[in-house]
């Protein structure tokens, strides 16, 4: 039981993150006129932001 209750914050960050994920890709794609205007920023915003997280989990995941 101990071991589920250290990892239900990492499932609660990565499931906070993936609905963070959608409003961004909503934000831009809201005043977007192509898919690239949509598709660069969105990707240069969040796929650091998923590379950190990701990395984090590994490290958690691993302890215990």
């Amino acid at each position: 039981m101990g071991r589920t209750l250290r990892r239900l914050p990492i499932v609660t960050g990565l499931l906070t993150l993936t609905f963070a994920t959608v409003v961004v890709f909503r934000a831009y794609d809201r005043y977007s006129h192509s898919a690239s205007d949509t598709l660069r920023p969105f990707v240069i915003t969040m796929a650091p932001v998923w590379a950190v997280a990701l990395a984090a989990v590994r490290v958690l995941w691993g302890m215990g």
